[in-house]
């Protein structure tokens, strides 16, 4: 397992590996959240399922990343809008406050008490912006009857002590956790109603047709009505088109040392803190406020995160200079998985062989749905999963592509930079 604070924090696994060759009604390639979703959700409709994990649970960015758990996509509303429709893009975000609902409700229902789930996130504003915050919070009320907090500069000055920020929208209904304790949370349910993971078993390919589809690994073969194929930013070249349709972006998280009365100097509060620039930072008190989890920064291939760790210190000093002297402890590194168009892919290849991938940057609630309306498909009570379609399979570029990305992402801090002097 990657050595982060999340695995650090929890009791040593022991592995679940294939050792036979097995039969499923669906079987799920990644253990993932988008993937142990899916398979918990068919699990409770009494299928039959074996998932099968290259590495081990929740070993990419599932297990990695900041833990937010709020509505909303990697792409913005305006864009979604643009692409499939008011109406469309409606349902869309609905559907991602679905997902982050139904992580708190597997959070209780499981009792997955070790994930450590805390209520609210603040998107705080590094400029005055009074009335988009409050248009946005009055649209979200109007829409989808979900409630926000305006929160002015002083009000916001009693969360977080830091002159960089101006007002923010405080949301309730989102929460912070420990996405890794979650993952096995849900492994131990899927195990509990009789379906199989395992891990350390690589799938090499995949052979046949619908009804009677061979995934085969080097510790058996898998024969399985239906599969699903989702892997995230560490995929290869099992599925090319999979392969050549998303772009696998790192991103970094730093842990700082234990320091609770500096720290509350700082903030003040258990809500998570995500800022509004387009290469923003975010982060949260881990350890009863005894420490500060910081993440941000992305990158089109991995860095050493010791030296991105740096970047990170220096990003938390400049929003709070009275934490100068609060050393990092360790840090970590992962790769998520984008499309293009920065929306999940959903859908099928072929009959009978679906996908449920790139959930890069709002993850934690957008796994959920997404496994979800591929089980609805699968189980055939639904085809909500149509509503993802116009996203589809876009060649990323390669090479080309990973470099546009990089260009962007500079280009997003040179814009933040000069809208924040403004």
């Amino acid at each position: 397992m990657i050595d982060t604070w999340y695995s650090r924090s929890l009791p040593e696994q022991s592995v679940h590996v294939m050792v036979e060759d097995g039969s499923a009604d669906v079987c799920v390639i990644g253990a993932g959240l988008a993937g142990l979703t899916t398979a918990l959700e068919l699990a409770r409709a009494g299928q039959q399922v074996i998932v099968l994990e290259a590495e081990r649970i929740a070993w990419g960015a599932s297990g990695r990343n900041g833990g937010f758990v709020s509505p909303g996509y990697a792409q913005g509303y305006q864009a979604i809008e643009a692409r499939v429709g008011a109406e469309e893009a409606r349902i869309l975000h609905g559907l991602s406050i679905e997902g982050m609902q139904q992580v708190a409700s597997n959070i209780r229902d499981l009792g997955i008490d070790s994930s450590l789930p805390v209520n609210g996130i603040l998107s705080a504003c590094r400029y005055p912006a009074a009335e988009q915050l409050k248009a946005r919070r009055d649209w979200y009320a109007e829409q989808f009857d979900y409630a926000l907090d305006y929160l002015d500069r002083e009000a916001l000055n009693e969360q977080l002590s830091s002159a960089r920020y101006h007002d923010a929208l405080h949301d309730r209904n989102a929460f912070h956790f420990n996405p890794l304790a979650y993952s096995q949370g849900l492994v131990e349910a899927i195990r509990e109603l009789g379906s199989q993971v395992h891990e350390e078993t690589i799938v090499e390919s995949i052979k046949g047709a619908r009804g009677s589809w061979q995934i085969v690994t080097p510790r058996g073969t898998v024969s399985a009505r239906d599969v699903v194929v989702a892997t995230g930013g560490y995929t290869g070249k099992l599925l090319p088109v999979l392969h050549r349709s998303y772009l696998p972006i790192a991103t970094y998280v730093m842990l700082t040392e234990a320091n609770p009365e500096l720290i509350a100097s700082a903030i003040k509060t258990r809500s998570a803190i995500l800022d509004d620039r387009r290469a923003s930072d975010y982060y949260r008190l881990v350890d009863d406020g005894k420490r500060i989890l910081w993440g941000g920064r992305i990158t089109t291939r991995t860095s050493e995160p010791r030296a991105l760790s740096r970047l990170l210190h220096q990003s938390m000093v400049a929003t709070y200079p009275q934490l100068k002297e609060l050393p990092v402890d360790m840090a970590w590194s992962g790769l998520m998985s984008y499309a293009r168009h920065r929306m999940p892919q959903i859908g099928q290849l072929l009959s009978g062989l679906w996908y449920c991938t790139a959930f890069g940057g709002h993850g934690m609630s957008t796994t959920a749905i997404g496994g979800k309306v591929v089980a609805e498909a699968i189980l055939q009570e639904s085809e909500r999963y149509r509503h993802f379609a116009p996203f589809g399979l876009e060649y990323t570029g390669g090479v080309v592509g990973r470099a546009a990305v990089q260009a962007t992402y500079w280009q997003y801090q040179l814009m933040d930079a000069w809208r924040e002097r403004r």
